[in-house]
């Protein structure tokens, strides 16, 4: 088959460009340590909250992406789908507005933003990302997930630049990550920048999204059902048939089960990697926005390298090498704590006097912290594209649920962990460890994964 025409590609690659600030501001760098530490006002109980969190929405993908998917590969159409996503990603970030520093009275509707936001933000990557083998043939598929990965990752670099330079602004000083006063009259004593982070978001993804639904063909390979009801009953039909033969698809199902474990530990390391240095440092919003920033540009490198050695020596091999490096970068990360590195040697504590990144753990964890997001970028794209290339003709998109249920099914298992060992022992670097056992378990399946397209007997 041909490539599609260059905007349609350009426009498929917007998605995750919209999509990106949502992972990297909300959930990641800036809302979630503001949640944790100012919002909840007790790092080791926000933690552990937002570790519940996180945890129902996974719950909550895991049951609809694959059902949905079924669904949309009957109908044959799945933009309707991105659509309805997009709304409730946009209304779910809205909400996060009124996180009020202490205003916990107001717990449960921004629970229910994150929720609502992260469920819709998976639901629409799922139909996404099924489009992509009526794009381009298979030998560019490694190419083009790795594209659109980097450019998620600029996009959430220019977003976190924005958001940190010129909103979020810190408590004491009223000055933002580059030295000047928000753009916007926002009251930093009640953390508005933080609280506008969800707003802002949803703004990015509403106007960045348009390409997608402008120039993207919806390429459905379905049966094209008449009417909603017949392609819910088909589509769950053959979502029943396909589970209850799953046997047939043995192959993918090792390829799920693995991405499934390493999915909940990558997952896990980005949730609680920006909660753990700010209690770790007692980062402001100016550290955590540059951390950010450093996160996300090697991530992008990451993804951007990937994508041609994922088309020359295939998705599997880069998903191994990638899942060596991250153990060796978290246990790298893990190695720093406030007065040593590398687990024995001695260093001054940080002192926010000193400046930005002064002392020498702040700076190893950024650079341990900087190998994590060079490898994880491989790591995600090589995995989008080693499922493109398995599923079977026709059901791409119920396929690409199941993915989205391999890396949400259990998705509360790695931050339920953290959540569990940090309660247990009360130690927020030894919560964090745990992510190693999700890691290497998924390590271990995926090096018997063959890279080569299923079929009702592989």
């Amino acid at each position: 088959m041909r490539s599609a025409p260059p905007r349609a590609l350009a426009g498929w690659v917007m998605f995750d460009w919209a999509a990106q600030p949502f992972y990297t501001l909300v959930l990641t760098f800036l809302f979630a340590p503001y949640f944790a530490s100012t919002f909840i006002g007790d790092a080791a109980w926000g933690q552990e909250l937002w570790g519940y969190t996180t945890a129902a929405a996974g719950v909550i993908v895991a049951i609809l992406s694959p059902v949905l998917g079924a669904i949309a590969d009957a109908s044959g159409k799945r933009k309707p789908w991105i659509a309805a996503a997009s709304l409730a990603l946009i209304a779910g970030l809205c909400t996060l507005w009124l996180a009020a520093p202490g205003q916990t009275a107001l717990l449960a509707p921004v629970i229910a933003g994150v929720i609502v936001a992260s469920v819709a933000a998976e639901i629409a990557g799922v139909f996404t990302n099924a489009m992509m083998p009526g794009l381009v043939p298979p030998h560019r598929l490694g190419r083009l997930s790795g594209t659109g990965w980097a450019v998620g990752y600029a996009g959430g670099l220019v977003s976190l630049v924005l958001a940190a330079g010129l909103l979020v602004a810190d408590a004491e000083t009223g000055r933002t990550m580059l030295g000047l006063e928000p753009v916007l009259p926002l009251n930093s004593m009640e953390y508005e920048g933080e609280r506008l982070i969800g707003p802002f978001s949803a703004l990015w993804y509403a106007i960045f999204v348009l390409p997608l639904f402008l120039f993207t063909p919806d390429t459905g390979t379905g049966k094209n059902v008449n009417g909603p009801g017949r392609a819910v009953s088909r589509g769950l039909a053959q979502l029943r048939e396909t589970l209850l033969h799953v046997r047939r698809y043995g192959n993918i199902v090792r390829f799920l089960t693995a991405r499934m474990l390493y999915a909940d530990g990558l997952g896990a390391i980005f949730v609680f990697g920006g909660l753990y240095a700010k209690a770790l440092f007692g980062w402001t919003a100016v550290e955590l926005g540059l951390f950010g920033i450093v996160i996300t540009v090697t991530a992008a490198i990451g993804a951007f390298i990937g994508g041609p050695l994922d088309d020359r020596f295939g998705a599997r091999r880069v998903i191994v090498w990638g899942l060596l490096g991250l153990m060796a970068a978290c246990a790298g990360v893990l190695s720093v704590d406030a007065t040593r590195i590398l687990y024995v040697v001695n260093v001054a504590p940080a002192d926010a006097a000193d400046g930005v990144f002064a002392s020498v753990g702040e700076r190893v964890y950024l650079a341990f912290s900087a190998g994590i997001g060079l490898v994880s970028g491989p790591i995600q794209a090589s995995s989008r594209s080693l499922m493109a290339r398995l599923a079977p003709p026709g059901m791409a998109t119920e396929f690409f649920g199941l993915f989205a249920f391999s890396g949400k099914v259990t998705a509360f298992a790695a931050p339920l962990t953290v959540a569990l060992v940090t309660a247990l022992t009360g130690d927020q670097r030894l919560g964090i460890a745990s992510i190693a056992v999700f890691l290497a378990l998924g390590l271990v399946l995926v090096l018997g994964v063959k890279e080569e397209r299923s079929g009702p007997n592989s």
